[in-house]
């Protein structure tokens, strides 16, 4: 077996030494093969397509073209259904189509509002504490304002 390996060793040494010794013309042969190989695996593109999932973005015309716009007839079924999908829920249908729809659906209020009941009414009163607070805040702004 130490034969055997021994001249396995000699014959990878001799074919190493063949591939080192390779002068231009087989270079040049190798590097016309491994160019025609990437010739067979390339595939040029040359029909061009816009791609139709892709937004495009609109060019307008030259603002001194003498180019007439076009003028498209006025659709008044369309105009209407156009107008009335912009409406608010409760002025198209007469009755609610949801369940999110019944809980606004009737938005007058219970009660008449009155501005003088206190109940109702949780407009902003000032304490003692936030007073200071007030200050305090004040105070601190100007410190960070002067450095």
């Amino acid at each position: 077996t130490a034969v055997l390996q021994q001249t396995e060793n000699t014959v990878n040494v001799k074919h190493l030494q063949k591939e080192e010794k390779l002068d231009v013309v087989h270079q040049n042969a190798i590097h016309v093969e491994t160019i025609r190989k990437e010739q067979r695996q390339q595939k040029l593109h040359t029909k061009f397509s816009i791609n139709p999932h892709r937004k495009l973005h609109i060019l307008t015309d030259k603002p001194m073209s003498r180019k007439p716009t076009e003028v498209i007839a006025e659709n008044s079924d369309f105009t209407k259904a156009f107008h009335k999908a912009h409406l608010e829920p409760k002025k198209k249908h007469a009755m609610p189509q949801t369940e999110s729809q019944e809980i606004g659906w009737v938005s007058t209020p219970l009660i008449p509002s009155n501005r003088n009941d206190r109940r109702l009414n949780f407009y902003r009163i000032s304490t003692d504490v936030t007073k200071y607070k007030e200050a305090a805040l004040r105070a601190n702004y100007s410190k960070t304002e002067i450095k």
